[in-house]
C-alpha cells in the first residue's frame, strides 16, 4: 500500500474491503475498468430480449417506449449451498436479498477478514429497495401462499427489514445490525451509522452497504414528460440536455475498521473516512418530492467541519447527479455554498456522477458512488462523467468551486498533502447524505521471495467444484499479477479467509510451480482432503526397522536448518566411524542406490538412522505449531516415542537403539513372515517353532523365527491359499532367538535415567496407555524388544477417539497403510511426513504438503507454517459461488397452474430442503396438465443469466 502519511486521526475510519455487482461488472476491478474505459453500461435491448423478459409487442412498440436498461448480471443466480439454503428457500427469497448476501461475502473476503477473526462484535448496516419479487411474482402464485403460509414466506427474505438481520445471522455477527432505510441515500447513510457505531466502541467492525433490483428486469420503460426518467435512455449529468436519469439495478458493500485498528492488525486499506453527516430538509422545500439547498449544504458544512479540513483540499466530489434538469443545479448550489464557507477559489474541484455509466441505483447509489471515489484515490486516476458536451445553462461553474470531469484525468499523488473526495448522496424524502474520503495512508510491505521458497497454499471451499475453480482463479491471479508475493497469497489463503470444508493443499516449490499445479498441468496434483469436524489433536507414529531408505528426507536436511541440526546432533552421540558410515548410506546417497540400500540394511546403522529422523521430524513438527497429543511407535518406534515424551534423553536413545542394532548383529539369523490372518486364526496353525512378532491389524500378524521354520510355514499356508510375504530383513524380532542378548540389553537401561511420560504413549506390549511405572521399569522395555507388539490394539485404543489426526514421523508410509485397515480409522486423518520410498518427490514439500494437510483437517499450526517468510494479508479473488438461477416469474391471472396439484405444505421452514415431494410438486406447479408453460419457474443449470 502507498499513500501520503499524515498524523492518524482516532475518528477515522478505514474501508478495508468492498464487493460490488453493477450495470456491466460483477466485482471492483471490472467496474474500475469500465469507468476507466469510458463505458456506458446502460445498454439497448433487443426485442427478443423484450419478449423473453414478458414485455409485450404492443408495449414496446409504443413510441414512448425506451428499450434501454441498466441491468444487474446474473440477477436470477444464487448459491443457496453455500448459504446453507434449501431450493426452495432461496426461490422464495428476494433476489435482493440474495445479492447482497453473495456481495457482502465478497466484500469481506475481499477485506482478507473472516468476521471471527475480530475479537469484538461485527456490526451490519444495510438496507434495499422495494419488495416488488414479493408483491409481483411470490405472491401470484396462490397456491404457494397457500399451502406455505404468508408469514413464512415474508419471513423467508422478503421484507426489507430482514436484510441486514439475515446476514448476521449467516455470517454469525454479533454487533448491531440495523436496517437502514432512506430512499436513494440508504446506503450511504447505511455507511454514516457504521462509523458511528465503530466509533462509540459498539463494534469492531462494520459491514455498510445496499441493494436494489428493478423487476421486471431487462425491460425498457415508458417516457412521460415531466417525470424523472430519461427520454432516450442516457443519463446526461450536469449537462445542457440533461432531461432524467435511468433506474437500474446494483448491490455494493464495504467493511469498515477503525483506522488505529486497521494499521495495527495489517489489514488492507483502500482509503480512509474522515468524517460523514446526515441530515434532513424538513419542510424548507418546495414539496415533499424536491430537494433543498440549504439541508444538502449543512450536510456538507458538517461533514467537512467534522473531518476538520478545508474545502479546498477536496478535489473531486463524485455527486448524487442524477442528470435532472432541476436536481443537478441544486446540488451544485449546495456544495457551492458549503464550500465558499471556507475557501473563495474557484474550479479547484471536480465533479462527477456514476450514474452516467450505470444509472441510477437507488437505495445502492450512495454505496457505488463511495466504491467509485475509493478506486479512484487508489488509481491515482478520475474516470470520465459520460454523455457531458457543455454545462446546464443554470450552473454557473465558472465561478463555483466546480468542474465537471468529462475527460479521463490523472490524480497523482502529491509529497505534501493528500488526496480527498467528497461523495455526496441525497434521498428523496430529503435525507441528504455526506462523507470525506482521504486516500489510504504509507504502510510498509516487506518484499519477499518470487522465485526462491517453497510454499503450501492451504485452499478451502464448500463443495470440489468450487475447490477446483478456486484454484484456476488463483493461477489466473498469479498470471496477471507478477508482483504480488506468493508469501502473501499463502499468508491471506490461511489467515485472511473463512476455512470450509473441502479443502485442497498444494505446495509449491516456486511462482512458476505454483502457476503449473494449480492449472493442472503438471503431473503432481493437489492434496484434497475433509476438513473434519472438531479435532483432538495430533497422534505421531513412529515406525520401527525396515522404514529406512538412502537419502530419506535429504532435502529436508538441506533446506530446513532446525531439521539439519536435530539430525547432526543425533549423529553426534554415535561413535565416529559408525556416524561416518551412516552418513554416507543416508545423507551421501541418493534414494534409488541400490548397493546404500543393502548396506544400510544393517541393524546397527538402520536403526539409529531411523531413530534421529524421527526425532527430527517431531521437533519440526513441534516448531510448526504441532504438539501431539498422543505417541505410539512400532517396535522399535517405541523408542522414539519414549524420547519425544521425556522417558529418555536423546543422547541415551540414540545409544540404546544402536546397542541394539548391534545386539541384532550378533544373534543367529533368522527372518520374520507376514500373515494375512487375524491373531485367533493364526494361532491355530502357528507351528511351535515359531514366534508372534506383531499383530499389525485386525487381519494382519507377523511371526518371526528361523529361516527353516519359516520356510516351512509358509509352504503350509500356501497349500491353504493363504499369501505369506517375507519381509525384507535378516532378524527374527520379537522372538525367541533374541533370548541371548536380553541380559546386555537390562545392563544398558540400568544405567541410565527413565522417567514418566509427559506426552500420553500407546504401549506395544499392553495395547493401551504406558504407566509410569512400566516407562520407569528396566524390565519393561527388555520385554518390549522380545515380545509381541501389539499394535492393532493399539490402534484400537486410539480409535476410541474418532477426531484424531495420525501423523507418520519418520519414513515412508507403512503405519498409516496399517491403520486404514482398522474400521474406526478413516484414511482423510492420515497425514504421512515423508515420501514412500518409491515415490521420488521432494522430501521437504512432501513435509509442506503435511503440514498443510492436518492444517486442512482442522488443527491449529503456527502462523507462518508453510515457509520461512511472514506474510501479510493481500485481497485474492473471492469465492467462486456455484450459481443456479432462482426465480419465480409473475403469474398474471388465473390459469390451469393455479388449480393443478399443489405444493407440499411443509410449515416448519427448518425441515425445508430436497424432498422428492418438493421436486415434484415444482414440476406440476410449473406446467399444467397436457399445456404449454403458464409460468416459468428459472431452476436448474440451463440459465444463460447464470453464467460469469
Amino acid at each position: 500500500m502507498s499513500g501520503h502519511q499524515d498524523s492518524i486521526n482516532p475518528n477515522d475510519i478505514a474501508i478495508i474491503g468492498m464487493a460490488l455487482r453493477v450495470p456491466g461488472a460483477r466485482n471492483p476491478q471490472q467496474f474500475w475498468e469500465n469507468l476507466r474505459d469510458g463505458v456506458e453500461s446502460i445498454r439497448d435491448l433487443t426485442e427478443e430480449e423484450l419478449i423473453a423478459a414478458g414485455e409485450s409487442p404492443e408495449r414496446f412498440n409504443r413510441k414512448n417506449y425506451i428499450a434501454r436498461a441498466a441491468e444487474m448480471p446474473a440477477m436470477e443466480c444464487f448459491d443457496a449451498d453455500f448459504f446453507g439454503m434449501s431450493p426452495k428457500e432461496a426461490l422464495i427469497m428476494d433476489p435482493q436479498h440474495r445479492q447482497f448476501l453473495e456481495c457482502a461475502w465478497e466484500a469481506t473476503e475481499n477485506a482478507t477478514r473472516a468476521p471471527e477473526s475480530i475479537e469484538g462484535p461485527v456490526g451490519m448496516f444495510a438496507g434495499c429497495g422495494m419488495g416488488s419479487y414479493f408483491y409481483f411474482n411470490v405472491c401470484s402464485h396462490r397456491d404457494l401462499v397457500e399451502q406455505t403460509g404468508m408469514f413464512l414466506l415474508r419471513h423467508t427474505g422478503n421484507d426489507k427489514d430482514f436484510l441486514a438481520t439475515r446476514a448476521s445471522y449467516l455470517f454469525d455477527l454479533h454487533g448491531p445490525s440495523v436496517n437502514v432505510q432512506t430512499a436513494c441515500s440508504t446506503s450511504l447513510v447505511a455507511v454514516h451509522y457504521a462509523c458511528q457505531s465503530l466509533l462509540s466502541g459498539e463494534c469492531d467492525m462494520a459491514y455498510a452497504g445496499g441493494v436494489t433490483i428493478e423487476l421486471p428486469h431487462r425491460v425498457g420503460y415508458l417516457y412521460e414528460d415531466g417525470e424523472i426518467l430519461s427520454p432516450d435512455g442516457h443519463c446526461r449529468a450536469f449537462d445542457h440536455r440533461a432531461a432524467g436519469t435511468v433506474f437500474g439495478s446494483g448491490t455494493g458493500v464495504v467493511v469498515l475498521r477503525r483506522l488505529t485498528d486497521a494499521i495495527a492488525d495489517g489489514d488492507p486499506i483502500r482509503a480512509v473516512i474522515k468524517a460523514t453527516a446526515i441530515n434532513n430538509d424538513g419542510a424548507d422545500k418546495a414539496g415533499y418530492l424536491a430537494p433543498s439547498v440549504n439541508g444538502q449544504a449543512e450536510a456538507v458544512v458538517e461533514a467537512l467541519g467534522l473531518a476538520g479540513i478545508d474545502a479546498d483540499t477536496i478535489e473531486y466530489v463524485e455527486c448524487h447527479g442524477t442528470g435532472t434538469s432541476l436536481g443537478d443545479p441544486i446540488e451544485i448550489e449546495a456544495l457551492t455554498r458549503a464550500y465558499r464557507q471556507s475557501t473563495d477559489k474557484a474550479g479547484f474541484c471536480k465533479v462527477g456522477s456514476v450514474k452516467t455509466n450505470i444509472g441510477h441505483l437507488d437505495t445502492a447509489a450512495g454505496i457505488v458512488s463511495l466504491i467509485k471515489a475509493t478506486l479512484a484515490l487508489e488509481n491515482e486516476f478520475i474516470p470520465p462523467t459520460l454523455n457531458y458536451e457543455k454545462p446546464n445553462p443554470t450552473i454557473p461553474f465558472d465561478t463555483s468551486p466546480f468542474s465537471v470531469n468529462d475527460k479521463p484525468s490523472a490524480w497523482p499523488r502529491k509529497p505534501d498533502a493528500p488526496r480527498r473526495a467528497g461523495v455526496n448522496s441525497l434521498g428523496v424524502g430529503g435525507t441528504n447524505a455526506h462523507a470525506i474520503l482521504e486516500e489510504a495512508p504509507l504502510s510498509p510491505r516487506v518484499s519477499h521471495s518470487q522465485t526462491d521458497e517453497p510454499q503450501t497454499l492451504v485452499i478451502t471451499a464448500k463443495s470440489q467444484k468450487a475447490l477446483e475453480q478456486k484454484r484456476l482463479q488463483i493461477a489466473e491471479f498469479l498470471k496477471a499479477e507478477p508482483d504480488v508475493s506468493l508469501t502473501d497469497v499463502r499468508h491471506t489463503l490461511q489467515h485472511g479467509q473463512r476455512q470450509f470444508e473441502r479443502c485442497s493443499i498444494v505446495t509449491v516449490k516456486d511462482r512458476a510451480d505454483a502457476i503449473a499445479v494449480l492449472s493442472d498441468q503438471r503431473s503432481r496434483r493437489p492434496q484434497d482432503h475433509v476438513v473434519m469436524d472438531g479435532v483432538s489433536g495430533a497422534t505421531f507414529m513412529f515406525p520401527g526397522g525396515g522404514a529406512q531408505y538412502p537419502g530419506m528426507a535429504l532435502s529436508l536436511y538441506r533446506d530446513v536448518e532446525p531439521f539439519r541440526k536435530t539430525v547432526d546432533e543425533g549423529l553426534s552421540y554415535l561413535p565416529a566411524d559408525t556416524a561416518s558410515t551412516i552418513r554416507q548410506l543416508w545423507l551421501e546417497s541418493e534414494r534409488d542406490n541400490q548397493s546404500s540400500a543393502q548396506k544400510f540394511l544393517q541393524p546397527s546403522l538402520q536403526l539409529p538412522a531411523i531413530l534421529i529422523v524421527e526425532v527430527a521430524l517431531a521437533r519440526l513438527w513441534a516448531s510448526n505449531g504441532i504438539e501431539p497429543s498422543a505417541l505410539i511407535g512400532h517396535s522399535m518406534g517405541e523408542n522414539t516415542a519414549a524420547c519425544i515424551a521425556g522417558v529418555i534423553t536423546f543422547e541415551n536413545a540414540v545409544q540404546l537403539v544402536h546397542l541394539r542394532g548391534q545386539l541384532f548383529d550378533e544373534v543367529d539369523r533368522g527372518g520374520m513372515l507376514s500373515v494375512p490372518l487375524s491373531l485367533a486364526e493364526l494361532q491355530k496353525r502357528l507351528p511351535s517353532d515359531l514366534d508372534i512378532a506383531s499383530v499389525n491389524a485386525p487381519e494382519l500378524c507377523v511371526v518371526s523365527g528361523s529361516d527353516e521354520a519359516l520356510e516351512r510355514f509358509a509352504a503350509a499356508l500356501d497349500k491353504d491359499d493363504i499369501d505369506a510375504t517375507r519381509i525384507a530383513i535378516d532378524i527374527a524380532a520379537h522372538s525367541r532367538m533374541l533370548e541371548p542378548i536380553l541380559e546386555r540389553f537390562h545392563a544398558f537401561l540400568s544405567s541410565i535415567e527413565l522417567s514418566p511420560p509427559s506426552i500420553p504413549v500407546v504401549s506395544n506390549r499392553t495395547g493401551t496407555w504406558l504407566t509410569n511405572e512400566e516407562a520407569t521399569s528396566q524390565d519393561y522395555w527388555v520385554a518390549h524388544l522380545r515380545n509381541t507388539v501389539r499394535f492393532a490394539d493399539g490402534l484400537a485404543t486410539l480409535a476410541e477417539d474418532r477426531t484424531r489426526i495420525y501423523v507418520e514421523t519418520g519414513p515412508g508410509r507403512t503405519l498409516s497403510t496399517l491403520a486404514k485397515a482398522h474400521s474406526d480409522i478413516d484414511a482423510n486423518q492420515l497425514v504421512a511426513s515423508l515420501p514412500h520410498v518409491d515415490d521420488l518427490s521432494d522430501d521437504h514439500l512432501r513435509f509442506l504438503t503435511a503440514i498443510g494437510e492436518v492444517q486442512c483437517l482442522g488443527l491449529e499450526t503456527n502462523t507462518e507454517e508453510g515457509g520461512s517468510s511472514t506474510g501479510q494479508r493481500i485481497p485474492l479473488p473471492t469465492y467462486p459461488f456455484q450459481h443456479q438461477p432462482y426465480f419465480l416469474e409473475h403469474l398474471k391471472g388465473t390459469s390451469d397452474a393455479q388449480s393443478s396439484e399443489p405444493l407440499i405444505r411443509i410449515p416448519d421452514i427448518e425441515n425445508w430442503g430436497w424432498q422428492p415431494t418438493w421436486k415434484t410438486a415444482l414440476a406440476d406447479f410449473t406446467l399444467g396438465d397436457d399445456q404449454a408453460p403458464t409460468s416459468i419457474l428459472l431452476f436448474g443449470d440451463d440459465s444463460k443469466h447464470c453464467s460469469d
